[in-house]
């Protein structure tokens, strides 16, 4: 009995069909139509069967070289800018940069398969299966925009670790804003919101992470801390609504990005030798513009539900940080260890007792108002700074209002 040895499946079925017409059990009409070849084919198949047997059915260029292979060189060269010029980046970036910058077209398994021989590269382990439940995709662009913060070594230690926002649509994968900044803060993103609306206008929905700049999470044994942060207030008065996703799978949109951005983004930012925050931002309208026409989808719909800011949505009174506090009968209040005396031509009985706003802008400007009437005021007191909680932005260097009587 003839023995199969090193076939395909394709190869064990002609076999198998040409056994059966040597053992008289079809025709070999029959087993050409199975085969889905030509009468003629068949017959030369038949005939180099009976000369050479099993050997017959078997490819000449099994274990050769491959005809269409590049040349040696190429690859050499290819390998020598992967361990120099493009030394990190994974082999999709690479047929990328390579097709790009030096006009080398190659496949991007050709490269991963070159890249693995050599050790270069290691293929994913496949993950254990997990189950989501599929979100389908809003038709409109600017229906409901993903945002997140990501702090990563986005300089690859040519400076200190920062923080990138990210604002991606939901219907088309578009990537609307970036932003790099030092940390993932209320006024970080109140920045970044500036630029956005401006550009872009207003969205119907942010949908964001329960990050404590989105949502109040302090809860106790008995209730929970209701209300709004700073974001969510300044969010109201635009009439943008902000939604906090349950998990980070539920805004898979933004996480994926980031994933792509901490390979894409770094690298190019390291191609053009960009070590600082300034330089960076200023690249980032280039990428966007290259990512989106790359990754992006067109949305099911072709209407913006992107809104214009109207007259009375003044930014520098809307992002900003503003909080009540109570006049004693003095006329007095605490803000940030300080006491301030509201100053009037004479005593107002009816003032004593009443809620007051304070509103500070991002850049430290600081007036207080009473029934939308800003009020005159000055300083009467620092309080000891021992054990003093600051706000969100003393911390890292931001500017307290100078001390003093001011008028706002």
């Amino acid at each position: 009995m003839e023995k199969i040895f090193n076939m395909t499946e394709k190869e064990i079925t002609r076999y198998t069909l040409l056994t059966k017409v040597k053992q008289k059990e079809i025709n070999q009409m029959e087993a050409s139509d199975l085969l889905g070849i030509s009468d003629r084919h068949f017959r030369r198949l038949w005939k180099n069967y009976q000369k050479e047997g099993v050997s017959a059915l078997i490819s000449k260029r099994r274990g050769k070289p491959s005809n269409n292979r590049l040349p040696e060189e190429i690859k050499q060269e290819v390998l020598a800018l992967i361990r120099g010029r493009y030394i990190g980046f994974g082999p999709s970036l690479i047929a990328e940069k390579l097709l790009e910058e030096q006009n080398i077209k190659i496949s991007n398994e050709t490269i991963r398969i070159w890249m693995i021989k050599e050790g270069l590269w290691k293929g994913k382990k496949k993950k254990g299966l997990k189950l989501h439940p599929q979100r389908m995709r809003r038709e409109y662009l600017g229906e409901l925009i993903q945002i997140d913060g990501s702090p990563h070594d986005w300089f690859e230690g040519r400076r200190e670790k920062c923080c990138l926002l990210g604002f991606i649509d939901d219907a088309t994968s578009r990537i609307m804003h970036l932003k790099f900044v030092e940390a993932e803060s209320t006024e970080a993103y109140f920045y970044a919101f500036d630029e956005y609306l401006k550009k872009h206008g207003r969205p119907r929905i942010f949908y964001c992470d329960r990050y404590s700049a989105f949502k109040i999470n302090k809860e106790n044994s008995c209730t929970k801390t209701v209300g709004l942060t700073q974001i969510g207030r300044a969010l109201k008065e635009l009439e943008i609504e902000l939604v906090c996703a349950n998990s980070p799978q539920a805004k898979g949109r933004i996480e994926r990005l980031f994933k792509t951005l901490q390979d894409r983004l770094v690298k190019e930012l390291t191609l053009r030798k960009i070590s600082n925050i300034d330089d960076a931002n200023k690249y980032l309208s280039e990428y966007i513009e290259k990512h989106n026409n790359k990754f992006s989808v067109t949305a099911t719909n072709s209407e913006n539900k992107h809104r214009a800011l109207l007259p009375n949505h003044k930014l520098g009174e809307i992002l900003c940080y503003k909080t009540q506090r109570k006049l004693t009968k003095n006329l007095e209040l605490s803000y940030e260890g300080r006491i301030l005396q509201i100053i009037t031509e004479r005593p107002s009985y009816a003032m004593r007792g009443a809620l007051v706003e304070i509103v500070e802008s991002l850049k430290g400007e600081l007036y207080i108002s009473y029934q939308s009437k800003k009020l005159e005021y000055k300083e009467l007191l620092v309080k000891d700074k021992q054990g003093r909680v600051l706000n969100r932005k003393n911390l890292n260097g931001g500017t307290i209002p100078p001390r003093g009587g001011m008028v706002a």
